[in-house]
């Protein structure tokens, strides 16, 4: 079983590795697709192909159940905005193993939803007057 903690909303969630349904967006089992099968608000403008940064997390507790960095997402979290030690992009990082994850969605990312900003995906940014 696997569990990850999004903070700060501090909202947990528990599924089986090999049932999660993939929904095309980041790596099989990343931060990204797990946020989406669960609806949680996680930023990602350019769809998960690990083109932007909009989807940085900070691995606060179990990185050793996530897959290594490849060298395309150190590229790209060397643009992050806020770049710590744990830092990994919710579209790349994926569990490789069972076990219990916390991550942090910065407050930059947050804080544009907040204040009215809705989602940086594309599919949300085009007016529905323009669709």
């Amino acid at each position: 079983m696997a569990k990850v903690t999004f903070l700060p909303e501090n909202r947990t969630v528990e599924f089986e590795l090999d049932k999660l349904p993939y929904h095309d967006h980041g790596k099989p089992l990343s931060f990204l697709d797990i946020a989406m099968n669960f609806g949680i608000q996680l930023e990602h403008a350019c769809g998960g192909n690990c083109a932007c940064t909009t989807c940085h997390v900070v691995v606060k507790q179990g990185g050793e159940c996530l897959s290594e960095m490849e060298d395309e997402e150190a590229d790209k979290l060397d643009m992050a905005a806020d770049l710590q030690l744990g830092s990994r992009l919710g579209c790349q990082a994926h569990f490789v193993r069972d076990g219990e994850v916390v991550i942090e969605i910065p407050s930059w990312s947050r804080n544009y939803v907040s204040e009215g900003g809705g989602s940086m995906n594309l599919g949300d940014a085009i007016p529905s007057a323009n669709r």
